[in-house]
């Protein structure tokens, strides 16, 4: 899959790190070929973690990260390190720059100790190698480097490369549910909030799986679905629908075919489905003035019939007939502290990856609050939720 064919989340993401002033924007610049980042002697100069794609190979297409100095200072500063310790939530690899001139002071000490108890493959490399009277040799875990010379640059690269590589059990977003020849019928309605002119990513992604597993893929409306269904001359296996329609396609689809989401899917690919599934429950829970937080991975503009701050409030309010306090958050900006919620609805998470969906899971659970997911909550709601996950159960697919 080429660069520009590789959805964000799906990239292996390589963060730079490092005090200010130590070379780390040059070593980006040079690491990837581009003048990414600005380069200057004064402190501070890059100030917001900046993200660019490259091809690294054998990896592929990877997401570089460029971060503020984690020693930066003032109210201000202290924002920056924050952004920066937020970035190891999503790398998969962690690139630590220190200057060759210099040992390694207590912060950086206390980064590599951050790093370390994440799990987080790393390298720490000794930038400004050119001022050294002799260059050490590479170790398994560190490099000398010049960003201004060039020097081990390719090295580097290629030590990257090793290091993010990861012996993972393949993920399936749907492929295993399947066998060849099996027929599977998408519903994606096309209402106001649908985009003008494609398909969103999840359902791309479930097409291409779905082919993958030489299954026979077949798309609708949902105001079409009842016709499809009587022109088809025996029953689909599966009907993988948008969420925000299960209550009608639930009615259409006859009991004996198997029923889910595409956000579903996402919550068992991206994260932990029984622990989603989990939370959902504890929406029945809720209480007048309950503080819920609906969570989403990316940003868009909102429509006025907006699923997360329209339709899911509202939904919940008519299944417990109460009224919680919602807030809502997209993108980067995810809470640390979670204590005063009672729930967290989260998208998703299609264009985030698996490590960062997985973190702010596990910061739900270790703070004691349920999460769960748009597609397993509406499910929950309609009282279809053990119908939805049937699939899963019935194939032996890993939850």
């Amino acid at each position: 899959m080429s660069l520009n064919d590789t959805p964000s989340g799906e990239r292996l993401r390589i963060a730079f790190l490092g005090r200010r002033n130590v070379g780390k924007s040059s070593l980006v610049n040079a690491f990837t070929g581009q003048d990414l980042s600005i380069v200057s002697d004064t402190k501070g100069t890059t100030t917001d973690p900046v993200y660019k794609a490259m091809e690294l190979l054998p990896l592929g297409p990877v997401q570089i990260i460029d971060t503020p100095g984690f020693d930066d200072e003032g109210e201000l500063g202290a924002l920056r390190v924050r952004r920066t310790k937020q970035v190891l939530n999503k790398a998969d690899l962690a690139i630590l720059v220190a200057d060759a001139t210099q040992p390694l002071g207590p912060q950086e000490q206390e980064w590599l100790a951050l790093i370390r108890e994440r799990q987080i493959p790393f390298l720490l490399v000794w930038n400004k190698a050119d001022l050294l009277p002799a260059v050490p040799p590479p170790e398994e875990h560190a490099i000398w480097t010049s960003a201004q010379t060039g020097l081990h640059i390719h090295e580097l690269r290629e030590a990257a490369a090793k290091a993010a590589v990861q012996e993972q059990p393949e993920r399936h977003l749907v492929a295993d549910l399947l066998e060849t020849g099996d027929t599977v019928v998408l519903v994606v309605p096309l209402d106001g909030s649908a985009p003008k002119g494609r398909l969103i990513l999840p359902q791309q992604q479930t097409i291409r799986d779905c082919l993958e597993a030489g299954a026979c893929v077949m798309v609708c409306r949902d105001t079409e679905l009842p016709l499809l269904l009587d022109k088809l001359g025996q029953l689909p296996k599966l009907v993988i629908t948008d969420s925000q329609v299960f209550a009608s396609v639930s009615k259409m689809v006859p009991p004996s075919v198997w029923l889910t989401s595409f956000s579903i899917l996402m919550a068992r690919y991206k994260g932990d489905l029984a622990l989603t599934t989990q939370g959902a429950q504890a929406v029945s829970q809720l209480r007048d003035g309950d503080k819920v937080l609906i969570a989403e991975g990316c940003t868009h503009h909102r429509q006025c019939e907006d699923i997360g701050t329209v339709k899911l409030p509202r939904w919940v309010h008519k299944f417990t007939g109460v009224e919680p306090a919602f807030t809502f958050c997209s993108g980067r900006d995810f809470p640390e502290d979670l204590s005063e919620y009672k729930l967290v609805i989260h998208c998703g998470g299609c264009t985030l990856g698996e490590k960062e969906m997985k973190f702010r899971q596990r910061t739900a659970a270790d703070q004691g609050v349920p999460i769960t997911n748009y597609g397993i909550l509406i499910a929950y709601l309609n009282g279809i939720l053990p119908r939805t996950l049937e699939p899963f159960a019935a194939s032996g697919a890993p939850l």
